[in-house]
């Protein structure tokens, strides 16, 4: 009887083990879980035997340091993990395989051979199984903290990548991402390479996703709300997640959409171009789930971005009190991201640390209906900006801002854009002469608390893309306004890199390479390198496409960083908008900005754009013009117009061969147009 039971439990182990799906884990330290405290039960593949449960068996076969390539330095197919891996006979093959290949020794020798090695290794397990579902992965994050990575790691990581993808496309495989889950988190990779366990977490909800394709339903952006305004006039593209397999339906007014999810999840269904009006009902619905936004109009979306001077509420603004009364405007709705906590001298404390490593920086929102009430606590620029174009196009204007006050400019730009083209910003950004000393200092104190050397912060490079701007880049808007600068005024060539690979990589997250950016030149105020700053950013708009710059040194103040005239600067942005974006062309964007130079008879000669009926905005004499000889010493100028031309001279410059007018931190230049836009501050070039 013994014997009889005994054989009986071990065929229904047998038969519950042959029930089971067998899921073999192939790849390197990463998945083998180097580095991890706990590693039988922290590396991806256990914590993935958690998620699928016991109709599965997860085996591990990473091998630390193994390669791809079959001539690399350690090739996995010359590993005991790859004939244990070929044994169990997976039905399901997860690969993540190719970090190791960055090695010097292995991709500039052997890169021609990758996509065929890989193809090899995946027919080796079809061999075994000839049924097994192959998922192959694009390779998790290299930190710029990696030891090669300007060396060759940068370059030949994402050359890797691209062979990963072009694999995936043609050997009839899953291409499952464990790289975009795990960009924004570097806390979740102490040595730059190897995730801890709550990175080994996020790999295995991937890998979990790739097999069952239950990623928890239906999903959307947080930037989906009621009251929302979509872009009109182009074709709206609305993405998301959703269980694999799902038919996702999406409707508004008479327009009806279809699409299905793909098997990791992502969705996405474009909707033809829809003209300004509302409001309308958008639904969204999966086959088991549905959800519908209500009061939605469609008209024109703007992100107002930058740092302080952008943030500047309403009821601070010194326009608060006449115009927040009037300001219930159904056609202007707000859609306001405010940051949760502002920067103590005395430090965050540990669960604000925490928060702020988990990019949990900015409150969740929702759009609003422009009233008194909700605009108080809203950007005064961004109003004022919104307000003209929904009076002047008479369609509903929609209004993101998201601007944070202190922020440096680097924190805005996108981490693999630094990380090609400005690395140096990034490293040991707390005591790095790149970032402003005000920004270090002001971050030093704010983590006091903390002697973790990976803790984040919302000054340091590239964490308000990650936070403010990655979250959204999926919503379509028409262009950007933005106001930032003071925190990057003491560096003026770094800042003019930093500026174009900023509106260079938005466009490229909004897949729009003309998207419009209207920004404002610094103020007036007694700040040495201002006018410097001022004169980089007006040369910007030459160098920058679909730019358009609103001077307003006229409204500074000399004592006080944040200016209360408001109004006028949000105004001057819609110009630009309304002419350069909206073709209105009675609309004269600018003041007169500097054209060129001609020098003769002792004087010089200068042209401007914008400049219709030159004068002075307060009836006196021009001011603020200097010239310069051969020896580079400026003396105060003497300034006349005739016609639109302005005749510049001194009698202690005999032969000048530069010009410069408004150079003072705080100047009282007065030099405008006949629609009463000041000029800005310029400094001609010798070799002009």
């Amino acid at each position: 009887m013994k014997r009889l039971l005994s054989l009986t439990l071990l065929c229904y182990c047998t038969l519950l083990m042959s029930a089971q799906v067998k899921v073999a884990c192939v790849g390197n330290s990463i998945t083998y879980g180097l580095k991890l405290e706990n590693r039988e039960t922290e590396a991806y593949p256990s914590r993935l035997q958690e998620l699928l449960g016991e109709g599965y068996v997860v085996g591990n076969f990473g091998k630390s340091g193994a390669t791809l390539l079959r001539r690399g330095h350690k090739p996995y197919i010359q590993q005991k993990e790859y004939q244990d891996a070929l044994a169990f006979a997976g039905d399901i093959v997860v690969i993540h395989l190719g970090i190791n290949d960055t090695d010097p020794r292995n991709w500039p020798n052997y890169r021609d051979d990758f996509v065929g090695d890989y193809h090899a290794l995946i027919n080796s397990f079809r061999e075994v199984n000839p049924s097994c579902k192959v998922l192959i992965a694009r390779m998790s994050p290299i930190s710029n903290r990696h030891t090669r990575f300007d060396s060759g790691t940068r370059s030949w990581f994402f050359e890797i990548q691209n062979a990963i993808e072009c694999v995936a496309r043609h050997a009839d495989v899953q291409l499952i991402d464990f790289y975009e889950p795990l960009l924004d988190r570097p806390v979740f990779f102490p040595d730059g390479l190897h995730p801890n366990a709550a990175g080994a977490e996020v790999l295995a909800r991937v890998v979990y996703e790739g097999i069952t394709g239950n990623v928890g339903g239906l999903q959307l952006s947080g930037i989906y709300t009621d009251n929302m305004v979509l872009q009109r006039n182009r074709p709206l593209t609305i993405s998301g997640k959703a269980n694999a397999g799902s038919t996702i339906k999406v409707s508004i007014g008479k327009h009806h959409t279809k699409t299905v999810v793909t098997a990791n999840g992502k969705w996405s269904a474009t909707l033809p171009p829809l003209e300004a009006g509302g409001p309308y009902t958008l639904t969204i619905a999966s086959d088991k789930e549905k959800v519908s936004f209500k009061n939605v109009l469609v008209g024109e979306v703007w992100l107002c971005s930058g740092q302080s001077n952008m943030e500047w509420v309403m009821q601070k603004a010194a326009t608060a009190m006449r115009d927040i009364p009037q300001a219930n405007r159904s056609d202007i709705r707000l859609y306001n991201m405010c940051p949760r906590w502002k920067f103590p001298r005395d430090g965050w404390t540990e669960s604000v640390l925490d928060s702020i490593n988990n990019l949990e920086y900015f409150k969740e929102t929702v759009w609003e209906n422009c009233t008194p009430e909700s605009v108080k606590e809203f950007s005064a620029i961004a109003y004022y900006f919104g307000k003209m174009l929904a009076d002047s196009l008479q369609v509903p204007v929609g209004l993101i801002c998201n601007a944070l006050g202190g922020s440096p400019i680097e924190a805005w730009v996108e981490r693999e854009t630094l990380e090609e083209h400005f690395p140096a910003v990034m490293r040991n950004w707390t005591k790095n002469d790149f970032i402003q000393k005000w920004v270090r200092e002001r971050a030093i104190d704010n983590l006091k608390h903390t002697d973790n050397p990976l803790q984040r912060h919302p000054y340091e490079p590239f964490y308000l893309y990650e936070t403010a701007i990655r979250p959204i880049q999926h919503f379509a808007v028409q262009g950007v306004i933005w106001y930032q600068g003071e925190s990057n005024a003491h560096n003026v060539e770094a800042h003019e890199k930093l500026f174009k690979l900023l509106v260079e990589g938005w466009r490229k997250s909004w897949k729009n390479s003309e998207m419009p950016f209207y920004y404002v030149q610094l103020s007036s105020m007694d700040r040495p390198s201002w006018c410097w700053f001022r004169d980089s950013q007006r040369r910007l708009m030459q160098h920058v496409s679909h730019t358009g710059m609103a001077v307003c040194s006229d409204v500074g103040d000399s004592l006080d960083v944040h200016p209360r005239r408001k109004q006028e600067v949000g105004e001057r942005l819609a110009y630009w908008a309304l002419h350069k974006t909206y073709g209105k062309q009675a609309q004269c964007p600018s003041g007169p900005l500097y054209r060129n130079v001609t020098f003769k008879a002792g004087a010089a000669y200068l042209t401007f754009d914008y400049a219709d009926g030159l004068t002075t905005s307060d009836g006196k004499a021009i001011r603020t013009f200097e010239v310069a000889g051969d020896d580079g010493l400026y003396h105060p100028a003497h300034a006349v117009m005739e016609e639109n031309i302005i005749k510049v001279w001194s009698e202690q410059v005999k032969s000048p061969t530069s010009v410069r007018y408004g150079w003072q931190p705080y100047t009282r230049a007065n030099l405008v147009n006949r629609f009463g836009l000041p000029a800005s501050t310029f400094q001609t070039l010798i070799t002009e």
